[in-house]
């Protein structure tokens, strides 16, 4: 089984403004900047059948044109008063979205069950461990929270 996803890969000199912030959180576990990516779509486990299906689709999911896109403040992920993931986010932009339905579409279409969660473009930054204090979560939020990239060309 593979476990797949389609992702815009964050540029290097960006990767390098969001690894310079990710420190002063125990409990979390860092991403490696070759790993920052914005998801367009999550289609989980998958056969080389499927995976060889869904790249034939995701020829027809191509964009019609560049994006430009820009980071813009930061967050967690959670549930059960848990938080899990720390992310940056990224501005609402239709041109985005409109390209991650066209991926989505491709995954069903290719006999992949779709995502049930809302589509919210972002960059995963860290895992956080159970036992991450809540209160060092909230202030590094704080403390980030006032990130901007410049418009990013993907």
């Amino acid at each position: 089984m593979l476990r797949l996803f389609t992702a815009l890969h964050v540029p290097e000199h960006i990767a390098e403004t969001l690894q310079r912030r990710q420190s002063g959180l125990p409990g979390a576990k860092w991403r490696p900047l070759e790993q920052l990516h914005i998801t367009l779509a999550f289609y989980g486990d998958a056969t080389e059948r499927q995976a060889d299906d869904l790249a034939s689709e995701l020829v027809r999911a191509e964009g019609r044109g560049p994006l430009d896109l820009e980071l813009s403040g930061v967050g967690a992920f959670g549930d059960n008063h848990q938080s899990h993931t720390i992310w940056a986010g990224v501005k609402p932009d239709e041109a985005l979205n409109q390209l991650a339905a066209r991926c989505k579409s491709a995954g069903e279409r290719a006999g992949l069950p779709p995502e049930r969660r809302e589509y919210r473009p972002h960059v995963t930054l860290a895992y956080l461990k159970p036992q991450t204090d809540p209160d060092r979560i909230g202030a590094w939020i704080t403390g980030h929270n006032l990130l901007q990239s410049p418009p990013i060309r993907f």
